[in-house]
């Protein structure tokens, strides 16, 4: 079984969120399943030198996207066993940043076509390609439009995955023809709403619609959730299904994590306390080891449901509580945080960016991991605090839903704690049974120990991804 993965992120050579955990981890796992796969990425100027060393030109070709012609070379390398491809193409990826750019439409309709032409010219014949998100919206469309009656593609089917579907791809509707060189005839696939839709278009003219959880399946049939296209989802729910992402266990293993203070297992967990310890003295804070910590990390957004954190954060830190915050995102959110890290002096700290050795640290010291989202198709850090002994709070919804269940205390039972509504002082009342769970010494160890014990990896789903691969073929 031949798949070629076509995606914009794949970490460790691109990665801004979840999607370049995914596309770095999957591909692996699946192989070890019996699987060729392969990945097809942009190549993009931030990619480290240590892996542009090892990469091998292939040979360059013209690509036509409406009236350019355009230019494009591939590069292959190999990276733990599993071999990646890179489109080359200066004008639209040899920038600073991935996405954010006025002719984003432009550069991943290019990525799309050149990923077609691509297969022409490399050692390697998929059966499957497996798209995500809008940048490679297109590969389905047109693979079903100017692609179409040409034997070299006879027979090849298309997987696309939906990440987040706030991001769409919507662009002005007159580009059908002068940007993507697409006919009147096939406008039908992709306008919705008076706009072109690049995600609407691969959600009809794919073979098979995945989303990261089950849960999140269903909720983007819903107009709360299917922010516009839940009618269209809902016309293509005969070839839908949820399948819920896992993390790399190997990267995210308190047992071997380079930046731990001490480092611990859920045979042997003490040491999380060593880590508490540290990060209260690295951040300084008050404190000490019987002083629960509540931790954030991510991006600071709307819908991560930092609203219902803010409505009640006041009476929140009228708890003996120490939090720390990691993420950066919408200025009115940043500047909130900042103010309150001035007025709770001392039991609150706040960095604004990201930095993967700090939320090693986080992971590890922390008690509690809140994680609010109004919506959220899958989540990772909730499965990432898992693995370090952090219980997850998290409202019902996605992915959170799927991977978090309530503690029973009776049958001693679940991995975290949560919650219902978007309602700020639901999420208020889950985060003070947290709090009183983790004075209980009887039933925390039991609360930790569950967590630790949850399987985060990708071996189910792998194995479910490979199902759905059989079934289509």
């Amino acid at each position: 079984m031949n798949i070629l993965f076509i995606s914009s992120e794949a970490a460790p050579f691109a990665k801004s969120g979840g999607l370049g955990d995914v596309i770095g981890s999957l591909p692996g796992e699946l192989k070890k399943l019996g699987a060729d796969i392969r990945v097809m990425l942009p190549m993009y100027k931030t990619i480290p030198q240590k892996y542009r060393e090892r990469m091998e030109f292939i040979r360059d070709f013209s690509v036509m996207l409406s009236w350019r012609t355009q230019y494009c070379g591939i590069f292959r390398m190999e990276h733990e066993g599993v071999t990646f491809y890179f489109i080359d193409n200066e004008q639209y990826f040899g920038r600073d940043a991935y996405y954010g750019y006025y002719d984003d439409g432009e550069r991943f309709a290019y990525f799309s076509k050149a990923a077609l032409e691509a297969l022409r010219m490399i050692d390697f014949k998929p059966e499957i390609l497996h798209c995500s998100e809008w940048q490679t919206a297109l590969v389905p469309v047109y693979l079903k439009t100017l692609f179409r009656g040409d034997p070299a593609y006879h027979g090849l089917k298309t997987v696309f995955t939906i990440h987040n579907i706030e991001y769409q791809g919507k662009y002005d509707r007159n580009i059908l023809q002068d940007l993507l060189g697409l006919s009147e005839a096939d406008r039908g696939i992709l306008e919705y709403d008076g706009a072109v839709n690049y995600m609407k278009g691969a959600v009809v003219t794919c073979d098979r619609l995945t989303t990261v959880s089950g849960s999140y399946a269903e909720e983007i049939m819903l107009p709360f959730y299917g922010r516009g296209l839940e009618n269209i989802i809902k016309e293509n729910r005969y070839k839908l299904c949820g399948i819920l992402n896992g993390i790399d266990t190997k990267l995210y293993n308190p047992y071997r994590d380079p930046y731990l203070a001490a480092r611990y297992s859920k045979k042997n967990p003490e040491n999380k306390r060593v880590n508490k310890t540290a990060l209260l003295e690295t951040l300084g804070l008050a404190g000490n080891e019987d002083t629960p910590i509540i931790a954030m990390i991510g991006r600071l957004a709307e819908h991560k449901g930092i609203d219902l954190v803010i409505s009640v954060f006041d009476e929140m830190m009228r708890e003996n509580i120490r939090f720390v915050l990691l993420g950066t995102g919408e200025m009115k959110y940043e500047n909130f945080f900042r103010e309150k890290a001035d007025v709770y002096k001392g039991r609150m700290s706040v960095s604004i960016g990201f930095s993967a050795e700090l939320a090693s640290r986080i992971y590890a010291g922390a008690d509690l991991f809140l994680m609010p989202s109004i919506s959220e198709p899958c989540g990772l850090a909730q499965m990432i605090s898992l693995r370090y002994g952090t219980v997850p709070v998290v409202r019902e919804t996605g992915g959170l839903r799927d991977s978090i269940q309530p503690y029973d205390p009776e049958k001693r039972t679940g991995n975290g704690v949560t919650f219902c509504s978007v309602n700020a002082q639901d999420m208020l009342g889950a985060v003070k049974r947290a709090l009183i769970l983790y004075h209980d010494k009887e039933h925390w160890p039991v609360l930790v120990k569950n967590g630790m014990k949850s399987d985060c990896s990708w071996k189910a789903s792998s194995k479910e991804y490979m199902k759905l691969y059989r079934d289509l073929l």
